[in-house]
């Protein structure tokens, strides 16, 4: 930029001091310099900023429409001044998060209920959406995610691994006789999702043997699926410190190993240039890096010990 902005502050404190020697004297320097600076701002714009009034100065045309451009500027120019001094301590504005929906829906609100309490003035909108948005076309400032992300314009922190599990309405599992080991959990029904092929091989590497066949319903909507695993419709997966913590459900498999799944925080680099986005990012990272994450199961005994997990 080759603007030069004592250029602009001269121009600006005059305008609102209505004189040169009013507005040299709010900047503590010479009149004859005040006046070269605002002569060499006109000079450059190729307008005319003042008009002569008595012992005083007023704007021209262009002189008004000029001032509410640099009163804006002088005003970015004091909110630089108290960051660098460190007084500035409010932060406010909106930041975006997107998350997938049982993350948006059982992890996040507690935590931003929390920032929101210590930071009133930041605004959060919630994306909740099992699809990868777009940082880079601002879909999202920030995103939680199951992978790491291999853009090099997105800055990342890995974040402790998640865990889910199986889960199903007592009565569901009652009638299917408590299910003890993966080749009796095969027989049951299970609640799929839109792209189902991932859930379906996750099970079969586990030892239960399930074909398309083996899902009567399913879902795009993940909190749909949670609905009808607890109205006993069938077995659905869910996050372990969400489906322990649901009296309506039990574990449907607990010799099993839980899913795990990887953890990312990821944010575009201008995470470092915006103290807002920064301050959400660092709040987000420390909140569920110490989250508290349920322990695995105790092995069944009996025949479960032999099932592949």
């Amino acid at each position: 930029m080759k603007f030069d902005w004592n250029r602009a502050r001269a121009f600006l404190v005059t305008a609102e001091e209505g004189s040169l020697s009013a507005a040299a004297r709010a900047l503590g320097m010479a009149q004859p310099t005040l006046g070269r600076q605002v002569s060499a701002l006109e000079r450059e714009l190729g307008v005319v900023l003042f008009e002569r009034a008595g012992r005083g100065v007023v704007l021209t045309p262009s002189g008004l429409e000029l001032m509410e451009h640099v009163r804006a500027m002088g005003e970015a120019a004091t909110r630089v001044s108290l960051a660098a001094s460190g007084r500035s301590q409010s932060i406010e504005g909106t930041v975006s998060i997107t998350a997938s929906e049982a993350a948006a829906a059982f992890m996040l609100p507690p935590i931003i209920a929390r920032l929101r309490a210590a930071h009133p003035g930041i605004s959060v909108e919630v994306v909740a959406s099992n699809s990868i948005r777009d940082l880079r076309r601002r879909e999202a400032d920030i995103a939680l995610r199951g992978v790491r992300p291999t853009d090099p314009d997105l800055i990342a922190r890995r974040l402790p691994d998640g865990t889910a599990r199986l889960y199903g309405a007592p009565t569901y599992l009652d009638q299917l006789g408590g299910p003890t080991c993966s080749e009796e959990l095969s027989r049951a029904r299970f609640l799929g999702f839109e792209d189902n092929q991932p859930f379906v091989d996750g099970l079969n590497a586990k030892g239960v043997a399930v074909t398309p066949g083996s899902f009567p319903v399913t879902t795009g909507n993940h909190l749909v699926q949670w609905e009808l695993v607890k109205q006993g419709l069938g077995i659905g997966v869910m996050l372990t410190e969400v489906g322990d913590a649901e009296p309506l459900v039990r574990c449907a498999a607990p010799w099993l190993k839980p899913f795990r799944y990887e953890l990312w925080l990821v944010a575009h680099r201008e995470v470092n240039t915006s103290r807002r986005i920064r301050l959400v990012f660092d709040w987000l990272a420390d909140e569920l890096s110490g989250r508290q994450t349920t322990p695995d199961y105790p092995a069944a005994k009996g025949p479960a010990t032999s099932t592949p997990t």
